[in-house]
């Protein structure tokens, strides 16, 4: 049985007066935060509110890049060439790092978004620039990836630190990779039954697929989206299934506030 483990959520997704979710209350919930950046999401104001509310609450947080489309939420595939990557997520990682000075916090890790981690989960040359543009903005940074995927391997490789994420509201193929969103199975509603699934993985470290059997992953951080009105209250029965079950909640990275 597994006995650690880290719970994160992709927050910071609001947009001038439009909120998407209740990230204070998720933050109270989770061990680290994936932070929108302006691309797919997000601004100035948000970055920086989301930061000191990450400081204040213990919250580890991971800068979460994404395609500039707003509209697609960054879960539409953009044809970038790997020097674009690069450009794209420097620039928006640079721009969080920013925002974490200004909120007197710190930017610890990378974790792609949505349709740009996908990609980077099975290309190799997009995970590579992914990984080139993390070391060139600081080799501190540590990268938090689809368990399984090339983004791993391009990051161990590189010498940064590597974390691997599985995630609790999403089904998963037989390949590794997760059920599209537009077919049947993708999401997961029912939070007692995430919480099993959970449970059953930490103590097998197999996870069961939508086309039948199950596959072996390696997990140092587990995902719930904070982007649907049910976020709140499936973070909090997940955290409370794992501490029953004898699993410690943990960031896979010290908090900020710790090392001062």
């Amino acid at each position: 049985m597994q006995t650690t483990i880290d719970l994160n959520s992709d927050l910071g997704e609001g947009f001038g007066p439009w909120r998407m979710g209740d990230d204070e209350a998720v933050l109270g919930v989770v061990t680290s935060a994936n932070i929108a950046c302006g691309g797919h999401a997000g601004d100035p104001a948000t970055m920086v509110e989301t930061l000191e509310l990450c400081r204040t609450q213990s919250v580890v947080a991971g800068a979460h890049p994404g395609f500039a489309d707003r509209e697609g939420f960054g879960r539409r595939l953009i044809p970038l060439s790997t020097r674009e990557v690069e450009q794209l997520v420097a620039t928006q990682v640079g721009a969080l790092m920013g925002a974490a000075a200004l909120a007197g916090s710190r930017i610890q890790y990378v974790k792609p978004h949505g349709a740009l981690g996908n990609w980077a989960a099975d290309d190799r040359a997009i995970a590579n620039a992914i990984v080139r543009a993390t070391r060139a903005v600081s080799a501190e940074l540590a990268i938090l990836a689809i368990s399984g995927s090339e983004l791993e391997n391009a990051g161990r490789e590189a010498g940064l630190s590597v974390f691997s994420e599985i995630f609790a509201d999403r089904g998963y193929l037989s390949t590794g990779r997760l059920v599209p969103r537009s077919r049947e199975g993708a999401m997961i509603y029912d939070a007692a039954a995430a919480a099993k699934r959970l449970v059953e993985f930490l103590s097998t470290g197999m996870m069961p697929t939508v086309d039948g059997g199950a596959l072996p992953l390696l997990a140092h951080s587990i995902c719930v989206h904070g982007d649907s009105g049910g976020a709140v209250a499936m973070a909090h029965h997940i955290r409370q299934e794992l501490k029953g079950a004898g699993v410690r909640l943990q960031s896979f990275m010290r908090p900020f506030r710790e090392e001062q």
